[in-house]
């Protein structure tokens, strides 16, 4: 019997909250899945990491050393709106705050187009759900609304939000 692609990716990668010692790792990350113009410093990564480790969501690669494959992170929030000062401001994060504002998603190239993306979003979604949040909120580029609906978000236009330079 054939696995799908959901089992094979539950048995390969173990999801789980960043530990502070990985920092540096998922700075690293970044400046990889993004253009140096949209990329968070690994200043500003550290500093979320330091408030906000719970809401970081790193995918694991079991089957390459516990290599982070992946990671999803936000700040929480009691705010609805997305602001541009959520991805330069770690202070904004508020430990109990109802809403969760995603900063951003990194998958390393060589593990995309495989739905570990898809896998940190679902997942990342259920857990802060449990946690009795309300609303997460993200901004993303106009190429990418088709790939965030089919993660189940609902696109509510154009935001305010320049980060990088990008509307």
């Amino acid at each position: 019997m054939s696995r799908t692609r959901d089992e094979v990716i539950d048995e390969r990668f173990d999801f789980r909250p960043v530990k502070p010692e990985e920092a540096e790792a998922v700075a690293e990350i970044e400046q990889i899945c993004f253009p140096p113009n949209e990329a968070c410093t690994p200043e500003r990564i550290k500093a979320r990491i330091g408030v906000a480790s719970d809401l970081f969501l790193v995918a694991i690669d079991c089957e390459n050393d516990g290599k982070i494959a992946g990671f999803l992170n936000g700040i929480a929030t009691d705010e609805y709106a997305f602001r541009d000062e959520f991805f330069t401001d770690a202070g904004l994060h508020k430990d109990y705050g109802k809403n969760v504002m995603i900063l951003g998603l990194d998958v390393l190239p060589e593990y995309r187009k495989q739905g570990l993306g898809r896998e940190l979003v679902y997942n990342y979604c259920r857990r802060e759900q449990a946690r009795g949040r309300e609303r997460l909120v993200l901004t993303r580029l106009q190429n990418k609304v088709k790939m965030y609906t089919k993660f189940g978000f609902i696109d509510r236009g154009e935001a305010n939000s320049t980060w990088g330079g990008e509307k």
